[in-house]
């Protein structure tokens, strides 16, 4: 049953819709009767007022203004949504993806399910069981050409964009939705306030940031979690292809219903095109880059990533928070985890502000969250710190040049370059980052290893740092890896289950009602002493040295110069601790090796790394640290499916 909200004067009445009719008798006004209250605040947030057993729930069918399955028939989105059953108008929450049918959502792989009459009966994920009794509709949306919609998978395309700017623009009444995925007849979202927020987790995180960087009216807010905000730098990195990660059309045809698969081959060629397995960035490449497009984004941002994904590798949320415009509402949580929803790492504190960040933006609850810190980071096991501001204010670029020191490949790291030196390493194939981080004071012929002195005080490092390198290979082939290490002893998030592992006992958050519980298995951290931990990483294809997209041979023997990038950062380093560069060979834990495996020369005082810090690194011309025999393990990639 309803809950009856409270009459009481120290509620906070939320009334959507409501009408005034005035008569004019002498000074008199007569209100119309008030519509149905929608939302009640009390104790600074929303109250759970509607009944969820009794909510609405229907499908409608969205149409997104292409026909990519060439069939004749505009292509239409399923929108399975559920919403209160009030005569007032609430907002919505949506979550576009592709895996309703398939891999399923959560950490419990949860999909939808239907009843007899294809009413939907399961929403995955707690959203639904908790925000639709505080006067929200949640619509968890089929990409087009998965599960019930059609039209084609693109992978990041315009297809997928357009399956959530849709439903956002049919909510405000500017595109059309039907009763049926064919025919039917029209659907209007009366119910609808037009306000809008897109979540999710992964590939559903990435259609969120496409469609607010669409610019399109009514979203109010995105919150993407380990989310993809390139489709170039999840499937390569300048230049270099990633081993495990395939094609954007292999990965399509993974979660195409049966119509997409008989009618897309037109689109899945265009994608085979378009990514040519050498790692140069195309025209195909650059529609699914949603970067350019970030100063049109006019919703506020709630971006949640874990620092030791390689999934969703951390340069996706680092260049989407920089390129936002300086007046869009932000946040930002960066754990430990490698690509884990932050419902299973920091739960109770999760539904609490996202909560808030709901009913603030949705509802324009002024309830204080977008004056409290912008960023939380997880710097110990459950341990959370807060700062101002991202970007951080009183960040600057130290530069950094390796120099050559008693032992070789090994070094220290310079505030300016000195003498003409260099060092070389050898690319056998095989070596991987636990490896080449290894036995930091000792030669290792599979890399190169540059560090400061200990630090006299905590210094962190916030944003994307980026490393300038001249080398002379000696194969026409040759791979780079980079690496940022804090060398120091640790307490941290262990590698089983990504930094987490299930329990066996359950928390619920939300209603339940026949065939949608709320109820879901609760989570620990995994821990791991470590003395050396990888604060961001890089990896590059010298041929591309002049153009990410355009690869040139090489001629053995010469010398190259190339700049890119390593993954962004939030990181404290502390006291005591030291800041090494490595520079190695192909990573074979992630990226596909090269057809001659090359012998490396790196010239010193041509090399540098650029590093966004709050504070100062030391330098250094020397070396001499523990033999870290523990390590950070890497956390074994996984492919896009959850």
């Amino acid at each position: 049953m309803p809950v009856t909200p409270s009459v009481v004067g120290m509620s906070i009445r939320g009334v959507l819709t409501s009408g005034l009719v005035g008569l004019l008798s002498g000074l008199i006004v007569v209100p119309a009767q008030a519509a149905q209250q929608t939302y009640e605040v009390r104790g600074g947030v929303t109250q759970p007022i509607h009944s969820f057993e009794n909510a609405i729930r229907e499908t409608v069918w969205v149409d997104i203004g292409l026909d990519l399955d060439n069939n004749g028939v505009g292509d239409r989105v399923a929108a399975d949504i559920i919403r209160p059953d009030t005569k007032g108008k609430v907002p919505v929450i949506i979550d576009a993806s592709p895996y309703y049918s398939t891999s399923g959502r959560g950490n419990e792989a949860e999909r939808k399910s239907y009843d007899a009459n294809g009413v939907p009966v399961k929403f995955p994920l707690f959203y639904d069981n908790y925000f639709v009794p505080r006067g929200y509709a949640v619509a968890l949306v089929d990409f087009s050409g998965s599960n019930r919609s059609t039209g084609c998978m693109d992978t990041g395309g315009k297809s997928e964009i357009a399956s959530g700017r849709a439903v956002v623009d049919w909510l405000n009444g500017r595109v059309a939705g039907y009763s049926a995925v064919e025919g039917g007849s029209p659907v209007k979202a009366s119910w609808s306030t037009g306000a809008a927020a897109m979540i999710g987790k992964s590939w559903d995180g990435s259609i969120a940031h496409g469609v607010a960087a669409t610019g399109v009216d009514g979203l109010r807010t995105i919150v993407p979690i380990d989310a993809i905000s390139s489709w170039y730098d999840w499937f390569r990195s300048d230049g270099v292809s990633f081993r495990n990660w395939g094609t954007p059309t292999a990965l399509a045809v993974n979660f195409e219903n049966a119509n997409a698969k008989a009618n897309c081959q037109a689109v899945r060629d265009e994608m085979t095109t378009g990514a040519p397995a050498n790692g140069d960035y195309t025209a195909m490449w650059h529609q699914r880059n949603f970067v350019p497009d970030a100063k049109r984004v006019k919703a506020a941002v709630f971006s949640v990533n874990g620092r030791a994904d390689l999934n969703v590798k951390p340069i996706n949320w680092g260049q989407w928070l920089e390129a936002l415009p300086r007046s869009v509402p932000r946040k930002l949580w960066l754990s430990q985890t490698g690509h884990v929803d932050p419902f299973d790492f920091r739960r109770a504190d999760w539904v609490r502000t996202l909560h808030r960040w709901f009913d603030r933006w949705l509802l324009n609850i002024r309830n204080g969250i977008d004056h409290e810190p912008q960023v939380s980071v997880e710097r110990g096991v459950n341990q959370w710190s807060d700062s101002y501001a991202w970007p951080p204010l009183a960040r600057w670029t130290q530069r950094l040049h390796p120099v050559a020191g008693t032992t070789e490949g090994v070094g220290g790291l310079s505030l300016f370059p000195r003498r003409p030196a260099s060092s070389s390493f050898t690319d056998n194939g095989t070596g991987t980052p636990a490896g080449y981080i290894a036995s930091p004071s000792t030669t290792s012929g599979q890399r190169v290893l540059y560090s400061t002195t200990e630090l006299t005080s905590d210094v962190r490092i916030a944003g994307t740092p980026e490393i300038n390198v001249a080398v002379t290979p000696s194969t026409p082939t040759t791979h780079l890896s980079a690496y940022l290490v804090d060398y120091g002893p640790a307490t941290i998030r262990g590698t089983q289950g990504e930094g987490v592992r299930n329990l066996t006992t359950e928390s619920c958050w939300g209603e339940n009602r026949t065939g949608d519980d709320a109820c879901y298995l609760e989570t620990e951290a995994t821990v791991a002493n470590v003395d050396a931990t990888i604060i961001a990483r890089g990896w590059a294809d010298l041929a591309n040295y002049k153009s990410v997209s355009e690869e040139r041979p090489l001629t053995p023997g010469t010398k190259y110069e190339m700049s890119f990038r390593l993954s962004s950062a939030d990181y404290v380093v502390p006291k005591g601790h030291r800041v090494a560069l490595v520079i190695a060979g192909n990573d074979a834990s992630m990226t596909r090796r090269p057809a001659e495996l090359p012998q490396v020369t790196v010239h010193l005082a041509e090399t540098s790394v650029e590093l966004p810090v709050v504070g100062w690194l030391s330098q250094s011309s020397t070396f001499t640290a523990p033999n870290a025999a523990r390590v950070q393990q890497d956390i074994t990639p996984r492919r896009l499916d959850n």
